[in-house]
């Protein structure tokens, strides 16, 4: 736009000698070059906007190409009469160049102001139809303006119409800059075209002679004019579409190499997927001669921990785990995320044994410290499994073995085991049970049986713990120690566990109904259960439905489950708040410290059954269970003492000061009705324990 603007000061400057040096017929021929390169520009814009129309179908492409086929007719015929040197033809070339820069004004404003709007292909006939016919006419204006207009008057005519297309060419620069930000490239083309229009005009009208170097510089800057129209209709048509095309095949590779990414990459922890792991397996597992293994790693419970702590938030403890594995992870090692919450490392060359046990060892160590995620903190504990390559084996059975031996080691404290062909025994029959346990409850194949405890200074049955029960419609009864493991694996507990507390409730007030003495009822709380975010609302949402006062319900926890003593002190304190009892279960076999017993809302402690077994036979257990019972009275704590078959468990107990009993020594567990019905005879039946063992007690005095 300035390189124009910079050529008219020698122009200015030095315009004769510039007109001596082209003089004669070198001056003749430039024009006449300069006049034929004109007529080339303009119908190239209109071939070109022709032949684009077809992709774009836009109004203002069809109408530049109409403009410039018009200019470029007229500009040919002009050519013809300006180098006819019959006088009777003189006046044909002035009046189609008044003609040629009315129309290029008018139509340069037309097209920028005319609103845009998609057409048809038979718009495109029509239009250059009509432009040929509009040239006739034209042509058929200046044969006959003679007759109109008097031939002094055509000078006038001439740069009255300069200094109009002047004035409009302002406008439309104008109008060109406010497009400026949107459409940069294009609006400084325009503008520079009209830029160059100006300064034709302004030559034009300082020129007094067809033969003068004003006239000749006008035709330049007319050219120069043609050529940045040429190059923005270039630009729209042809640069801008080809630039987007490059700009969306480099989105398209980009989006190719997104989606490669996705289908072979977690997009949770960005780790490699199951589907790069099996292909890996299935390129590397047999080449090289060297031994190859897998190692299946799951975080213990993790079912039960996300169906209780939701989504987003057991995502992003997937995602701590991740990186703490990768922080350890050796180079060799490649590490994998499948879909079930598993993690899965390749190691392609195993040098010793060792090496892997104690890669093992270094994760254990390194999920020590408990994962904060928002207000949780939890505790990764990891179950680990290996398998050793066999040359039998295909990549999946590899990885199916690996998994085996990850579930075998959620039984052992050490957490990680190599995998052994026993353990694929019985695995399609877990399988089934874990398919039939997702139908147990809509079926209602659970049921609940309540064990009685008895309060030894009163010998009333003031309590009963419910157990839940499951009889399978094929495989009849089925232990709680098979299934309530399964139902933590695969986060069934949380449902499971609602309707135990519900049944429970509404159990306790159905026997108050019946005219029976408030009984309180025991329920066992799942590690899942602890970290639902609804708990306390879905305890106080029972407690009011089933109208059992709060003071008649006792949740028991594990002192496993006290590892995180600051959000359990919150949640018991809440669970408080509503009045029911909490009691500590299996006391003694957690792996805790006992400074929770000061922190914690607890009401009760439960020996567990291991302790009391053989009390009357091994020292240690007797000083355990005494110890625990004295610390229980120091701080003001019930003693719950469980498993209790024999007389002589219970006189030890009694000695010690335990306040319940629960045991098959005054009753296993039975169901509600048998509860209801034979209330009293297990009264009777307990005090006949008790005065049994008075009467040996005396005895022996």
């Amino acid at each position: 736009m300035v390189l124009p603007l910079l050529l008219v000061i020698p122009l200015l400057s030095f315009s004769n000698q510039i007109y001596g040096v082209f003089q004669g017929e070198i001056y003749t021929n430039l024009k006449l070059i300069i006049q034929v390169l004109i007529i080339v520009f303009t119908m190239a814009i209109a071939i070109q906007s022709y032949l684009v129309f077809s992709h774009l179908l836009s109004n203002q492409t069809l109408y530049i190409g109409n403009v410039f086929f018009i200019l470029a007719l007229l500009e040919l015929v002009s050519l013809f009469f300006s180098h006819n040197h019959s006088i009777r033809w003189a006046f044909m070339e002035d009046t189609l160049h008044i003609l040629i820069r009315f129309y290029l004004s008018l139509g340069f404003l037309f097209i920028i102001l005319y609103p845009k709007k998609q057409l048809t292909m038979k718009h495109r006939i029509l239009s250059y139809s009509g432009s040929l016919l509009f040239v006739i006419a034209s042509i058929l204006l200046v044969y006959i303006s003679p007759k109109l207009l008097p031939v002094q008057w055509i000078d006038h005519i001439d740069n009255i119409v300069h200094l109009f297309s002047i004035v409009l060419q302002l406008i439309t620069i104008n109008i060109i800059s406010r497009f400026l930000k949107k459409m940069p490239k294009r609006s400084m083309w325009l503008i520079s075209a009209a830029i160059s229009l100006i300064v034709s005009d302004t030559f034009f009208i300082i020129s007094q002679d067809t033969h003068a170097i004003w006239d000749f510089s006008a035709l330049i800057y007319q050219f120069l004019a043609f050529y940045f129209f040429l190059k923005a209709i270039y630009y729209t048509s042809v640069e801008k579409p080809f630039q987007q095309l490059l700009k969306i095949k480099k989105d398209l590779e980009q989006s190719q190499r997104e989606l490669q990414f996705q289908a072979y990459h977690d997009d949770i922890t960005l780790l490699p997927n199951e589907h790069l792991l099996l292909k890996t397996l299935k390129e590397k597992l047999h080449e090289n001669g060297h031994q190859k293994a897998v190692i299946a790693i799951e975080i213990d419970r993790f079912a039960a921990i996300r169906s209780s702590i939701g989504i987003s938030h057991s995502n992003k403890m997937m995602k701590l785990v991740a990186e703490r594995i990768q922080t350890i992870l050796p180079p060799h090692y490649f590490a994998t995320k499948l879909q079930e919450g598993q993690f899965v490392i390749y190691i392609n060359h195993v040098k010793t044994i060792e090496e892997l046990l104690q890669f093992c060892l270094n994760l254990k160590s390194a999920m020590k410290k408990p994962l904060q995620v928002q207000l949780f903190s939890l505790n990764g504990n990891l179950n680990m499994g290996i398998a050793l390559q066999e040359e039998k084996w295909t990549g999946e059975e590899l990885l199916m073995h690996s998994q085996l031996a990850m579930r075998e080691s959620r039984q052992i404290p050490q957490r990680f085991l190599f995998y052994k062909p026993y353990m694929s025994k019985g695995i399609a029959e877990r399988i089934l049970l874990e398919q039939d346990l997702h139908n147990a409850l809509a079926n209602n194949e659970f049921y609940l049986d309540y064990q009685p405890q008895v309060n030894l200074k009163s010998g009333a049955i003031e309590s009963v713990e419910a157990l839940v029960r499951w009889q399978h419609p094929n495989r009849g009864f089925v232990s709680p120690e098979i299934f309530i493991p399964i139902a933590e694996e695969c986060g069934l507990i949380i449902p499971l566990g609602k309707w135990i507390l519900e049944t429970a409730c509404q159990q306790a007030k159905q026997w108050e109904e019946q005219g029976l003495p408030p009984i309180k009822v025991a329920v066992n709380l799942s590690l899942g259960q602890l970290f639902q975010q609804d708990l306390v609302e879905m305890v106080g949402e029972i407690l009011q439905r089933s109208k059992l006062d709060a003071h008649y319900l006792q949740l028991e926890i594990t002192e496993s489950m006290t590892m995180n003593i600051d959000q359990m002190t919150q949640l018991l304190h809440e669970l408080k708040a509503l009045g029911i009892q909490i009691a500590v279960d299996d006391f003694g076999t957690g792996y805790s410290s006992l400074s929770y017993l000061k922190d914690f809302p607890i009401d009760c402690l439960k020996i567990d059954r291991t302790f009391v077994r053989n009390v009357q036979h091994n020292p240690n257990d007797e000083a355990l269970v005494s110890m625990i019972i004295s610390m229980a009275k120091h701080l003001r704590l019930k003693v719950v003492a469980e498993g209790i078959e024999e007389v002589e468990q219970l006189s030890f107990l009694m000695e010690g000061g335990c306040d319940y009993i629960q045991g098959y020594l005054f009753s296993r567990p039975i169901s509600p009705q048998q509860i209801s019905e034979t209330f009293h005879d297990l009264h009777h039946h307990v005090d006949e324990v008790l005065t049994q063992l008075q009467y040996k007690e005396h005895y022996s005095m």
